[in-house]
């Protein structure tokens, strides 16, 4: 098991001011951490990539669709924009030398239709993953598909569905990852998603109910230990969780008060919490 901490707790970039932070992690005592990808800047992940070296730091990233780069748009000219989005983010990941991808990486986050997903847009969206993971494996690189809550996109919500779609791509850098908070929201019982994508489950994210301290919120985390367990998993968990420090970030992802103490005792607590349940 690998135990990492999404740098979106305090930045969403990869340049040096977040170096000194990078040492704490490491004497926090995790294995990893989880780069940002929004700013498609080679140097910065090149530099950042040699830092986390230093540190002998595993690595994995995050990015996200626009509404112009839109891997199901029924405009041809966004869905390749989408597409190129995801291989400008693989060269971010090469250059930096993290070894998965992730992200709703199948939508464009945040828009709506008024409707649900079509199967056109299913077929949309395998054809560029498809595409994408091409270019991935090429670069040594696993593209993640994550599911969002209904409240973020209209795509994939649920982890069952999200197992489909990849397993219908059928692509060796192509899988799929679970994330407690949006779990939390959709689905019935985290133990029956967590088996429903077992065989296509390569990252898990650990995140509160309110997005603070694993832990310390709602969270049915006896269930989801338990399940996470019986299918032996032995990927990353990942703490993902989001603060007030960046006001664009906070405000991208609704966060309109301070959930935890400070980043400091969130990143300490989880990682005290992640350990203690599946090594205790």
């Amino acid at each position: 098991m690998k135990y990492g901490l999404n740098l979106l707790l305090w930045t969403s970039s990869v340049d040096e001011a977040i170096f000194p932070t990078l040492d704490k992690i490491k004497e926090w005592g995790y294995d990893g951490v989880e780069l940002p990808v929004f700013e498609m800047d080679e140097a910065a992940y090149k530099k950042i990539g040699t830092k986390l070296d230093e540190l002998e730091f595993g690595r994995t990233a995050v990015t996200v669709c626009t509404p112009e780069e839109n891997p199901i748009s029924e405009d041809a000219a966004i869905r390749e924009a989408g597409i190129n989005r995801l291989k400008k983010a693989i060269d971010m990941c090469a250059a930096s030398g993290c070894t998965h991808l992730l992200g709703p990486i199948h939508s464009a986050l945040g828009q709506f239709v008024g409707r649900g997903r079509t199967d056109e847009e299913w077929k949309w969206g395998q054809e560029s993953l498809a595409k994408a993971a091409d270019y991935a494996q090429a670069n040594d690189v696993t593209l993640v598909v994550e599911y969002l809550n209904r409240f973020e996109c209209y795509f994939l919500n649920c982890a069952e569905d999200t197992a489909r779609f990849t397993r219908e791509v059928n692509h060796p850098n192509l899988k799929m990852m679970y994330d407690t908070f949006h779990a939390n929201i959709e689905e019935k019982s985290p133990s029956a998603a967590i088996k429903a994508c077992a065989d296509q489950l390569v990252h898990v994210h650990i995140s509160e109910n309110d997005r603070s301290t694993p832990g310390e919120g709602g969270v049915n985390w006896d269930e989801n230990w338990a399940a996470l367990k019986e299918v032996n998993y032995d990927g990353w968990l990942m703490i993902e969780a989001f603060g007030l420090a960046l006001p664009e970030l906070a405000a991208a992802t609704c966060i309109w008060r301070r959930m935890f103490p400070t980043e400091e005792h969130l990143a300490k607590e989880g990682l005290k919490f992640m350990k203690s349940r599946m090594e205790g």
